[in-house]
């Protein structure tokens, strides 16, 4: 009974999912490729890791080309290297609209 309002809150806000099954899928792909990761034998690998496996999945979350996503972010990144302001990180994140036509799939249902 203490948890009814955290159950309640999909009729609050029309984005929350009736059901997990997005995130489920999502995660199938993570844990059927869980024996791959036996070589991942330190915490700085382990991390790493992460770290690509959130960058492509966000990516993927957000209708982006991954191979065209991260091609982009290893190519941009470097030439900011000495760089002490972090600003130019919002034009790389997934969602923004700076991004790249090469990045994005392209939608053929959009109406132009």
């Amino acid at each position: 009974m203490n948890q009814e309002r955290y159950l309640r809150v999909f009729l609050e806000d029309g984005e929350v999912p009736l059901d997990n099954n997005a995130t489920e899928s999502t995660l199938r792909g993570f844990c059927i490729g869980r024996h791959n990761w036996k070589l991942i034998d330190t915490i700085r690998g382990a991390r790493s890791s992460a770290i690509i496996y959130s960058i492509t999945e966000t990516a993927k979350a957000n209708d982006l080309k991954v191979y065209e996503y991260v091609e982009y972010l290893l190519t941009e990144i470097p030439k900011h290297e000495d760089d002490t302001n972090r600003d130019f990180l919002e034009d790389l994140l997934p969602w923004s609209p700076n991004l790249p036509e090469q990045c994005r799939k392209s939608n053929k249902y959009e109406v132009k």
